[in-house]
């Protein structure tokens, strides 16, 4: 990848039109206001002061110093006012906006004492004079400081899409890791158990471990499909593999039959009759996977009842076990934070408490809205 190349500064294309405009309008204003050409000195701070901006990215400091002083050399020389001052206003601008607003204050005072002193020098001070010039600094201060003001709401506005983005993202990766969890913890749950079967009855009913191993082909490949969808969505391909058709409630039915395999008898009772949103959905279904691998891998249960309904009040999700229950004083591993965070997430509740089957129930509540 080749480098970009390095586009000039904004100041540096002003140079031209800046030397144009001074060096024209030196003549001009000799011409008209003393009826003469300009002499060199002249001349020179005209084309000067332009070229001066081709080291404003080195130190801006410096520049706005030397084209303050240019422009009072001019003024105390006695040459007609003009053009010369048109660098100066291009300076002041641009040394604000790097930030150095007292250097440039400092600059545009001593320019005010400076004509004014010229003018007492030549007895055309006056008043008037005074509050012209006042006015016209004033005004390029004040020029220079909305620039500024504009320029920083640019850069705050800028900064903050690039954190929404980046918090974004964030909440993106967590959320597509909370899936990978899931779909890891629970079929990796069942191949285990079903691994342990089929070690277990290899020499006792070999015929039954053709069962146990298709069990474990089939969590298998379902785990490497959606972990191949999800690194795909990480990795922002173009086209990214297709997710799962289980992404839905319908997936239940298999997830109950998977569980009949790993030796628990696994019934599944599903009440929606209508709509619900995807990810009121899919939260439900991770909810109830989550809750069914916990129960194959610690509750030594035999039967597990999950129900999902739907009411006026949202989707309920309650999972049942005839496990011998949690003990006292576990903490939640991740299964069980995931499970919260994907109720709290929607604006609902999870519990987690005794079952009337003897073990653990599961019961979660998430609002649907009511544009579902």
């Amino acid at each position: 990848m080749s480098p970009r190349p390095n586009r000039p500064r904004p100041w540096v294309l002003a140079i031209p039109a800046l030397l144009v405009l001074q060096v024209a309008g030196t003549f001009g204003a000799f011409a008209n206001q003393v009826d003469s050409r300009p002499p060199p000195l002249a001349l020179a701070i005209a084309v000067a002061g332009p070229l001066l901006l081709l080291l404003f990215e080195r130190s801006a400091r410096l520049v706005m110093a030397a084209t303050a002083a240019l422009t009072c050399t001019y003024v105390l020389a006695g040459y007609p006012y003009g053009p010369v001052f048109a660098t100066l206003s291009v300076v002041s601008i641009l040394t604000v906006l790097r930030g150095h607003r007292y250097t440039v204050w400092a600059g545009l005072g001593v320019l005010l004492v400076v004509t004014q002193v010229q003018l007492v020098r030549d007895d055309d001070w006056s008043w008037a004079w005074l509050s012209g010039a006042s006015a016209w600094l004033l005004l390029l201060v004040s020029i220079s400081e909305l620039v500024r003001v504009r320029g920083e709401r640019v850069r705050a506005a800028r900064a903050a899409e690039r954190e929404s983005r980046r918090r974004a993202a964030g909440e993106e990766r967590l959320a597509i890791a909370r899936e990978l969890h899931d779909v890891v913890a629970h079929h990796m749950s069942l191949i285990n158990v079903q691994a342990g079967v089929a070690l277990h009855l290899v020499d006792r009913r070999p015929e039954q471990v053709q069962t146990a191993l298709a069990v474990i082909k089939d969590a298998s490949r379902e785990a490497l499909a959606e972990m191949r969808s999800l690194v795909g969505v990480l990795r922002d391909e173009a086209d990214p593999a297709p997710r799962a058709p289980g992404e839905s409630l319908a997936a239940l039915d298999d997830l109950a039959e998977r569980g009949r395999l790993a030796g628990l008898a696994v019934v599944a009772s599903v009440d929606v009759p209508r709509p619900v949103p995807a990810a009121v959905e899919l939260a439900a279904l991770r909810i109830a996977q989550e809750a069914v691998t916990n129960v194959v891998r610690h509750a030594e249960a035999r039967h597990v009842d999950i129900v999902v309904r739907l009411d006026a009040d949202g989707l309920t999700v309650r999972v049942d076990d005839d496990g011998r229950g949690a003990p006292a004083g576990l903490r939640p591993g991740n299964g069980v934070i995931g499970m919260t965070e994907r109720a709290d997430a929607l604006g609902g509740r999870l519990t987690i408490g005794a079952s009337p089957r003897g073990g653990v129930s599961v019961h979660a509540h998430l609002p649907v809205g009511d544009d579902s």
